[in-house]
C-alpha cells in the first residue's frame, strides 16, 4: 500500500465477490488493493470517503452511436462523452455508422480517432463495419484495433451503411471467423419487413406492427445457423423480441458462439404507454407489449440475454417528427441509462450488483476489455459513485446530449450519480466537468 496515491472507502463497495463495506487503494490509475473498511489509510495519500454511497465500477456502453465527424449536429464525441460520465458510465464503444465516413476502412478509422482524441470524457473503442463490399477491409480493421464488426440484415436508415444479404453476410462472417473476430448484428429480416404493413402517421400501433417479432425471430435464426456452420462468433444487437429467446437458447445447447443484449428502453418502457405522434420512443427494432417486457427480464435473470447496453442513438429535433414511418428511429439514453434500469430492476427484486454485471462487467468481457469492468486488483480504477434510493424527475435540460429530446422526460427515476471516477481521477461531480481525459482505445492483442 506504500504507493497508493487515493484510497476510495464505502460502506457498500460491489466487488467481484459481493458488496461489502471495504477501502479500495489506487496507484498510477489501477486499483492496487481492496481492503477491509478500516485499513489504515497510508501515508501520502488522498481519503474519499464516500459513506454509505454505493462505490460501483464504471460502467461499460458498447452500443453508442456518436455520429462523429459528418452528422455531429446529431451528437458528438464531446457531448457524448459529457452525457456518459455525468451518468456513470466510463467506457463506451462507438458504433461505425450514422458518422461520416463510416468506419469501414482502416483510414476511415483513423479520421475517427482523430476527431475524437482530444474531446473525450471517458475512454473511447470503435466498432468496425461489414459492408456488401468491403470484405478485405475486415482483417485490415481487426489489426488496426476494431473491436468487432457490426452488420444489418434490413436497411440501416443511412445509405453509406448497406445492409448484407445472406450470401453477402456469409461471406462476411467467413472472413470474419478466420481470424476469431466478432460480429455483432442488427437483426430483422427484410422480406419480414416489407410483408408486414405499412400505414405511415402517428398511431404507435401502427409502427409497432410495421416491425413484427418474426422479422427479428428469423433473422436471429438464420444468423444463428450461419454462426454454427462457420463456428463463428456472433452477437445479437438490441434484443426486443421475447420469441426468439428460445433459438437462443437452443443454438447455445448446441455449442453456437452466440451472446446477446437488449436495451434500457425495452426494459423499462412499454407499448402500452406510448402515445401517438411520440416518435421519442421510436427505435428499431420497436419497443414491444408489456408481456413481452417480462420474458427479457427473465432471460435476464437466467443468463439468456448477457447484457444491457444504450443503442444511444440521437437525432436533431426536427427528425423526430409525428409521423412514425418517417421519423428518425432512435432512442437517446447514454446519461440515464443506470437509473433507468435500476429502478425496474429494483422493482423486480434484483439488486445493484446484477445491474452491475449487466452493465459493466459482462459489457467490457464482450469487448475483451479485462482492464474494466469489476473493482478488484489489477483493473483500472473507473468508479461511480451511486445514491441507489434518491430520486429524481427526468428533466431534459438537464442532460448532457446534444440534443435534449428523451423518451424518459417527466419520469421519476430511482438512482442519483453523484461522481464519476476516471483511473483514479474525478471527472465529473455535481454537475461539474473536468476537461477530456479520455483515452482511446483499441482491441486488447
Amino acid at each position: 500500500m506504500s504507493d497508493a496515491e487515493l484510497v476510495l472507502r464505502s460502506t457498500r463497495v460491489i466487488t467481484p465477490e459481493g458488496t461489502r463495506a471495504a477501502t479500495v487503494t489506487v496507484s498510477a490509475g489501477r486499483i492496487t488493493a481492496v481492503l477491509p473498511y478500516r485499513a489504515e489509510v497510508p501515508a501520502g495519500a488522498r481519503l474519499e470517503d464516500v459513506g454509505d454511497h454505493v462505490l460501483l465500477p464504471g460502467l461499460v456502453d458498447t452500443h453508442v452511436h456518436v455520429n462523429d465527424p459528418g452528422r455531429t449536429e446529431w451528437e458528438g464525441f464531446w457531448t457524448a462523452t459529457r452525457a456518459a460520465a455525468a451518468g456513470g458510465i466510463t467506457t463506451l464503444i462507438d458504433m461505425p455508422l450514422n458518422s461520416l465516413p463510416p468506419t469501414t476502412t482502416v483510414d476511415h478509422l483513423r479520421t475517427k480517432q482523430r476527431v475524437a482524441r482530444d474531446k473525450a470524457h471517458v475512454d473511447v473503442g470503435f466498432w468496425g463495419g461489414a459492408l456488401p463490399d468491403n470484405a478485405t477491409d475486415l482483417r485490415l480493421l481487426h489489426e488496426a484495433g476494431v473491436f468487432g464488426f457490426k452488420a444489418f440484415l434490413s436497411p440501416s436508415g443511412v445509405d453509406e451503411f448497406p445492409h448484407l444479404d445472406q450470401g453477402q453476410l456469409a461471406r462476411s462472417l467467413a472472413e470474419i471467423a478466420g481470424f476469431d473476430g466478432l460480429l455483432i448484428v442488427h437483426a430483422e429480416d427484410p422480406d419480414h419487413l416489407a410483408s408486414a404493413p405499412q400505414h405511415g402517421g402517428p398511431k404507435y400501433a401502427d409502427f409497432l406492427a410495421s416491425r413484427p417479432h418474426d422479422a427479428e425471430d428469423t433473422a436471429i435464426a438464420h444468423l444463428l445457423a450461419q454462426a454454427k456452420r462457420l463456428h463463428a462468433r456472433v452477437h445479437v444487437l438490441h434484443l426486443s423480441s421475447g420469441d426468439a429467446l428460445p433459438l437462443i437458447r437452443a443454438a447455445r445447447a448446441e455449442g453456437v458462439r452466440v451472446t446477446v443484449e437488449t436495451c434500457p428502453h425495452y426494459l423499462t418502457l412499454t407499448a402500452e404507454e406510448v402515445p401517438d405522434g411520440a416518435s421519442e420512443f421510436k427505435c428499431c427494432p420497436p419497443i414491444r407489449e408489456a408481456a413481452n417486457q417480462d420474458l427479457l427480464w427473465a432471460a435476464l435473470a437466467d443468463g439468456t440475454i448477457d447484457c444491457v447496453v444504450t443503442d444511444h442513438s440521437p437525432s436533431t429535433v426536427d427528425l423526430k417528427t409525428e409521423d412514425f414511418a418517417t421519423a428518425w428511429g432512435g432512442i437517446s439514453g447514454l446519461q440515464l441509462s443506470l437509473p433507468a434500469v435500476w429502478t425496474e430492476a429494483r422493482r423486480r427484486g434484483h439488486g445493484l450488483e446484477d445491474v452491475v454485471r449487466w452493465m459493466s462487467t459482462r459489457t467490457a468481457a464482450l469487448a475483451g476489455l479485462g482492464q474494466k469492468g469489476a473493482i478488484e486488483v489489477g483493473r483500472d480504477a473507473d468508479f461511480a459513485v451511486f445514491a441507489p434510493d434518491e430520486t429524481f424527475a427526468v428533466d431534459p435540460a438537464r442532460l448532457q446530449h446534444r440534443n435534449r429530446v428523451t423518451a424518459y422526460a417527466g419520469k421519476t427515476l430511482y438512482g442519483v450519480v453523484k461522481s464519476t471516477w476516471l483511473r483514479g481521477e474525478r471527472i465529473v461531480a455535481g454537475g461539474e466537468f473536468t476537461a477530456p481525459s479520455g483515452i482511446l482505445l483499441t482491441r486488447p492483442q
